[in-house]
């Protein structure tokens, strides 16, 4: 595509904030200069300046904001299938990770492989989402639990991004899980391991922000409050797992915080929900766990729409509770197990996934933004929800290239 160029569609969903549903816009043109969206409106409109700019006509298809995947953790070693198979034989996702599995099961492999062979790895899931349309992905650590293994899963992380046209934010999740070294010592594990590490992850430019997982098979809000304060101190934004399995409060301790999100939130009660409404803390639905965990307790939708929360979908792509490769089946599940109209799931993986990453140049389509764009072979954007197991992607379009 030219440096300069207008693209014309019959339709363009801008996701911007308006009236219209989907912020849409008929017999649309969009003017790109380089990597920024110069113009967007009805061709008929289309300023005299952008005239003579070469022109691509995608005709009667969608154009909408390329998809963003705000919760990922897509660096591991080894798969956990089996315990796959044991959950389908009975036992809880409690019951394994106490019996020495989930995520400890994922440390070991994600240890002992090398920096080469965990990027390899991962590149496979990348591509996944790529393949949707996907311009921006999160991707967490966690899985190394010791300072060597975090930050070369945050160097693997950085390598995504020089590799693959796509833009990559970092999470440091030192506090995702207690190590077997230190059994018992969790308050030990967060002073002498994971809040260390975060200080080297940060002097090696390595982390966009931080993250932790608050629940009663990992670390209680005082614990999570320990590396959230670091975080404070380097200026870090904070994000967390909340209240997913229980309700610890964690999520309105994240929001005391001004956290970005507080994701899975399947038991945040409404005390929660306001502390996130006034911070401005996005909530985070990740409906591949719920799926794969074969949860009941679903998330508090209607709560989170009656007090303005803003709403954004992830994948949450992890060995375990959600092997999810498709941001496209997370807009499904979303309408289908949480009962999310297909523009909230739209809004969910575009504009709401862009604020749960504290970034303001993507994630609609407007004067300004950044030119990532996917280009989609349907007439509706409904159908995006619609549709399983289906990919309807022409093209996507990564800082206007």
């Amino acid at each position: 595509m030219a440096k300069n160029s207008v693209l014309l569609s019959t339709r363009v969903a801008t996701m911007a904030d308006g009236a219209e549903p989907y912020g849409m816009i008929q017999n649309a043109a969009l003017a790109l200069d380089g990597e920024t969206i110069a113009w967007t409106g009805p061709r008929s409109a289309l300023p005299a300046g952008y005239a003579d700019w070469p022109t691509v006509d995608y005709g009667d298809r969608l154009i909408t904001p390329a998809l963003i995947d705000a919760h990922t953790h897509v660096i591991f070693g080894g798969n956990r299938a089996v315990e796959f198979e044991m959950r389908l034989n009975g036992a809880s996702y409690e019951e394994i990770a106490r019996a020495g599995g989930g995520i400890l099961s994922t440390v070991t492999g994600t240890r002992e492989a090398s920096e080469d062979a965990l990027l390899q790895d991962a590149l496979t899931r990348v591509d996944a989402l790529l393949g949707e349309g996907v311009s921006c992905i999160e991707v967490k650590s966690g899985y190394g639990l010791d300072t060597d293994t975090e930050l070369k899963m945050l160097r693997v992380a950085r390598r995504i991004g020089e590799v693959r046209p796509v833009r990559v934010k970092t999470s440091f999740l030192g506090a995702h899980a207690v190590p077997p070294e230190f059994n018992g010592r969790a308050d030990a594990y967060i002073r002498d391991v994971c809040i260390p590490t975060l200080r080297l992850a940060q002097e090696e430019g390595l982390v966009d922000a931080v993250d932790g997982f608050c629940e009663g098979i990992a670390f209680d809000p005082p614990q999570i409050a320990q590396v959230f304060d670091v975080a404070k101190e380097l200026s870090l934004p904070v994000k967390l797992h909340a209240e997913q399995l229980s309700n610890l409060g964690g999520a309105a301790m994240a929001a005391s915080y001004g956290a970005l999100s507080a994701d899975h939130i399947e038991y945040l009660d409404e005390a929660g929900v306001t502390a996130m409404a006034q911070a401005g803390t996005v909530g985070v639905l990740l409906p591949g766990a719920f799926y794969t965990l074969r949860e009941t307790q679903v998330p508090p939708v209607e709560l989170l729409r009656q007090y303005g929360v803003p709403i954004a979908l992830a994948t949450d792509c992890n060995p375990g509770s959600s092997p999810m490769t498709s941001l496209l089946l997370t807009m499904n599940m979303a309408c289908t197990l949480f009962r999310l109209t297909p523009e909230e799931a739209l809004a969910g993986v575009t504009r709401h996934a862009a604020q749960a990453l504290g970034l303001s140049e993507t994630g609609a389509i407007a004067e300004g933004k950044r030119a990532d764009l996917a280009v989609w072979d349907v007439t509706h954007p409904a159908e995006l929800s619609y549709r399983i197991g289906f990919n309807p992607l022409y093209t996507r379009i990564f800082g206007g290239l």
